[in-house]
C-alpha cells in the first residue's frame, strides 16, 4: 500500500488512523496522476485491481506543473493544503471497505468540502452515514483545530450548508447508481438530513509536540462536544512531520518528476 495507517483510538472521545509514507516514490506516483486527472486509475488499484497505466500528454503535464507552483507572493499553503487532500484521499481510499468517495479536487481553489464519503448498508440499499472531511495541513494543528474545524462542525451539525451537502452527495449516488442499481437515492438523500447520519472525518498534520499517543488525544479535545453521539461519529486522521513545508517542497519536486515521466516530456 502506498500508506501504513496505524489505528488509534481515542476512548469515547475520537477514533481512526495514523498514516505512515510506506514508499515515497509510489506516494508521489499516486499523486502526479491525481493531479493529471487520472483519480480513477489510482482508485482501481486501490481497489487491488490489475489495471494498464493510462498515458499523459504534454498538456496534461504542462496544466498538471502548475497546479504544483507556489503562489505569486511565495506562501506555499495552498500548494501544501492540496497535496495534502489528495494524500487524505488516498488514505480514505485504503480503508474504506465498501464505501463510495467524491473524487479528490483538482485544483487548490475548490470552495466545497474537503472530502465526502457515502457508507453503504450491506445490502448496497441505502446509504448508513455520510462522512465529511476536515483536511489541514498546517504547522498550528491544535490552534488550526480549535479556530477553523470546530466551527466548521458546529455549523453543520446546526444545518449549515445543508443544500450543498446535498447537491454534492446526490452527485456521488448518482454514479453509485451504476455499481448498485438497487439504491434508493431519493431516500440516501433524505437520510443526510439527520444529524446521526453525518459523520465527521478531521485530518491534520502534526509535528512532536502531538506526536504521543497522549499528545494527539489531547489535540482533538472537544471534538465530542462540536459533534456529540456515539464515538463512531468523530473520525481523526494524523500525519506527522519533522518539517511540515521542508517536507511538501521535496516532496512538491518529486511529484513534478513523476508527472513529467508519465508525460514522457
Amino acid at each position: 500500500m502506498t500508506l501504513v495507517l496505524k489505528q488509534l483510538d481515542h476512548d469515547n472521545l475520537c477514533h481512526g488512523w495514523e498514516w505512515e509514507v510506506e514508499d515515497i516514490d509510489i506516494l508521489a506516483e499516486r499523486v502526479a496522476r491525481v493531479a493529471l486527472g487520472q483519480y480513477r486509475h489510482i482508485a482501481q488499484i486501490l481497489e487491488g485491481l490489475a489495471v494498464s497505466a493510462p498515458a499523459g500528454s504534454a498538456q496534461h503535464a504542462a496544466d498538471a506543473l502548475k497546479k504544483l507552483k507556489v503562489a505569486k507572493n511565495g506562501d506555499p499553503w495552498h500548494r501544501d493544503g492540496w497535496l495534502f487532500q489528495i494524500i487524505s484521499w488516498i488514505a480514505a481510499n485504503q480503508e474504506k471497505q465498501g464505501a463510495a468517495l467524491a473524487p479528490p479536487h483538482i485544483f487548490h481553489a475548490h470552495k466545497g468540502f474537503d472530502g465526502l464519503q457515502l457508507e453503504i448498508s450491506d445490502d448496497c440499499k441505502s446509504v448508513t452515514a455520510v462522512v465529511i472531511f476536515e483536511d489541514k495541513a498546517t504547522e498550528k494543528a491544535r490552534r488550526t483545530i480549535k479556530r477553523e474545524v470546530w466551527p466548521d462542525i458546529e455549523h453543520l451539525e446546526a444545518g449549515g450548508r445543508i443544500a450543498e451537502l446535498t447537491h454534492e452527495v446526490s452527485a456521488i449516488l448518482e454514479r453509485q447508481q451504476q455499481v448498485h442499481p438497487d439504491l434508493d437515492i431519493d431516500h440516501a438523500i433524505d437520510r443526510i438530513l439527520w444529524q446521526e447520519a453525518r459523520r465527521y472525518r478531521v485530518s491534520v498534520s502534526i509535528d512532536d509536540r502531538h506526536k504521543s499517543h497522549d499528545k494527539r488525544k489531547k489535540l482533538f479535545k472537544h471534538y465530542d462536544v462540536s459533534a456529540d453521539g456515539g464515538v463512531v461519529r468523530r473520525r481523526a486522521e494524523t500525519m506527522h512531520f519533522e518539517d511540515l513545508r521542508e517536507w511538501m517542497t521535496n516532496f512538491s519536486d518529486l511529484v513534478a518528476e513523476k508527472i513529467k515521466a508519465i508525460a514522457n516530456v
